[in-house]
């Protein structure tokens, strides 16, 4: 988007579990609510705590095994089954190249 002459700087975010930057809006974003719930953030508008991943699931799966998203949340117990289901679901719907996620460039 191009305001005043000159282009809009892009949020960047990098992926808790690999590490690979990119746009804010290519990644998922899982937020710690203040009252301590943690939810897929959709939008990326929630208030709270925020980690992303990669749409990858190998990136959810790296994340989860060595409790990346947990210390990005600052967590101090695992991630409920619940949201790790919804977390599974959002990157097999938003997935480009099918289901098991966007593979890494």
């Amino acid at each position: 988007m191009v305001t005043g002459g000159r282009e809009r700087r892009r949020p960047i975010r990098s992926c808790v579990a690999c590490g690979r930057t990119a746009d804010k809006r290519d990644l998922i974003r899982v937020v710690r609510s203040p009252d301590g719930l943690v939810s897929v953030d959709a939008t990326g508008k929630k208030s709270g705590r925020g980690a992303y991943l990669c749409r990858a699931l190998a990136c959810l799966d790296t994340a989860l095994k060595s409790r990346r998203l947990e210390r990005g949340l600052s967590l101090p117990a695992p991630i409920q089954e619940q949201v790790v289901a919804s977390l599974r679901a959002a990157m097999a719907d938003s997935a480009p190249g099918g289901p098991g996620g966007a593979p890494h460039v």
